[in-house]
């Protein structure tokens, strides 16, 4: 049957899927209490399903007008009607739901104004009493505040104390460490000098030694070889 088209469904589908999405916008707007802002964007959001849905139904329209059996043609005709009056009972909603909401904020703002007449008027009749604590609360604080600042100097002055301890301290081993390196440069050149000792007592150990081989290798000739 042609009322079983794949394209006549699916145009059927989105129709109905636009109604209801218009539908939750209408009950969006219903409960709309401001600002003005979001009522305009939920506001433009609904035009633009309305114009989409325009388009569908029309669309659904071509498609029930191409059916070759009288019968399909006027069943699609029918829904078509149908979704028409759907659109404008749509539309019905949607200018009550403005109505509505434009009547809810209202209702709010004069509220909202009356609680801040109340307000001004609670704020003449402030009693002396109450001025009193207020400015008592006032000093009480103004004192803690300079109780603070004294801790905060004296916090300071502790501070300043410790680094002007640190930076004795680090003087003091500074020099320390310049005795040390003192101490070691000395040790370095007592090694040295000893090392030189050392190297000539070697040498002069060597001369005698080579001396004493020397005298008794001449002995050994005179007694060997006289006649040399």
């Amino acid at each position: 049957m042609a009322t079983s088209d794949v394209h006549v469904r699916l145009c059927e589908q989105e129709i109905l899927k636009y109604d209801l999405e218009i539908k939750a916008l209408i009950q969006d707007i219903t409960e709309c209490n401001g600002p003005q802002s979001k009522l305009t964007e939920i506001n433009t959001d609904v035009k633009k399903h309305f114009h989409n849905l325009r388009l569908r139904i029309q669309d659904f329209e071509r498609m029930a007008m191409e059916q070759d059996r009288e019968s399909d043609k006027q069943a699609l005709l029918s829904q078509v009607e149908g979704h028409r009056k759907q659109m404008l009972s749509n539309q019905t909603a949607w200018r009550k739901a403005n109505l509505a909401s434009k009547l809810s904020m209202d209702k709010m703002e004069k509220q909202t104004l009356l609680n801040g007449a109340d307000g001004d008027v609670r704020k003449r009749k402030m009693t002396k009493e109450g001025l009193a604590q207020s400015a008592s609360d006032i000093t009480e604080n103004l004192m803690s505040i300079s109780r603070m600042m004294a801790q905060q100097v004296q916090q300071s002055e502790d501070s300043i104390t410790t680094l002007a301890t640190s930076s004795r301290t680090i003087q003091e081993t500074n020099e320390e460490f310049k005795a040390m390196t003192g101490t070691i440069q000395l040790g370095r050149k007592l090694i040295t000098k000893y090392n030189r000792r050392e190297l000539t007592d070697k040498l002069l150990i060597f001369l005698a030694l080579a001396l004493f081989f020397a005298t008794v290798l001449y002995i050994l000739k005179k007694r060997l070889f006289p006649f040399l």
